[in-house]
């Protein structure tokens, strides 16, 4: 995988406010909010700053935590994990593995097989339906 490196004004020009701000500066959505917070369509998640594949629709979950969630990513390359200490408290970042955007966060409480809940924000995000239509 071609790591893709861009400065912030380069992210700045192609992504909206709020996906410059979620995605580049590792903010977050207001829960409830994000687009897919409950689409239930089948296909694969990509990243929304470079269209690296993230997840399968099939792994997509109503964790009621407010932004969509997965049980685990489409493959192991996909996404890199780092601490997180900002706010007070000791998270895992989720961050694409092609462009570095941030995605959300990964914790231990998610269902079986891997007990993992990938909880996403939306606007990292773009659903490509198994027809190629993007959502």
């Amino acid at each position: 995988m071609q790591k893709i490196e861009k400065t912030l004004e380069q992210w700045r020009e192609m992504l909206d406010p709020e996906q410059y701000q979620v995605c580049r500066l590792a903010g977050t959505e207001r829960p409830f909010t994000g687009k897919y917070n409950t689409v239930k369509a089948a296909g694969i998640y990509h990243c929304i700053c470079c269209d690296a594949p993230l997840f399968d629709a099939k792994t997509k979950f109503d964790s009621g935590c407010g932004w969509p969630s997965f049980y685990e990513p489409i493959g192991e390359q996909a996404m890199v994990e780092l601490r997180d200490t900002t706010h007070g408290m000791i998270r895992t970042e989720v961050r694409c593995a092609q462009c570095d955007a941030h995605l959300g966060h990964v914790f231990p409480d998610g269902p079986p097989p891997t007990g993992l809940r990938y909880c996403i924000n939306s606007v990292c995000l773009q659903l490509v339906t198994p027809e190629g239509e993007r959502i």
